[in-house]
């Protein structure tokens, strides 16, 4: 999921260019500059595996990732229940098969 490599790359990428930034800029700008491109460049980089974990579509229906939406091939896009009492599969806050309100989350 996370690739070490590709951020180490952005990370001497990035110290690359703010030295090279405060060697050309006087001294307050080009510390600005470097101080704004070390918060910059994570930033950038976390938003891009973010776009990649959520997955690309968006607008296709799918439930937009996550840990918990993104094994669920179930049509149904929430949280089923399971009572505890007679293992009925529902939906809501108590069993319509046995009224009863002892149940597990079923993801």
């Amino acid at each position: 999921m996370f690739n070490y490599k590709t951020y180490l790359i952005f990370l001497f990428a990035s110290l690359a260019i703010s030295i090279g930034l405060q060697m050309v800029l006087p001294f307050p700008y080009g510390l600005g500059a470097a101080l704004a491109l070390f918060i910059a460049f994570p930033l950038l980089l976390r938003r891009r595996y973010m776009n990649r974990m959520r997955g690309y579509g968006g607008d296709s229906g799918s439930s937009g990732g996550g840990f918990f939406g993104m094994g669920s091939q179930g049509g149904s896009g929430g949280v089923r229940y399971v009572c505890l009492a007679c293992n009925n599969k529902h939906k809501g806050g108590s069993c319509p098969r046995c009224g009863s309100k002892m149940q597990r989350a079923d993801f």
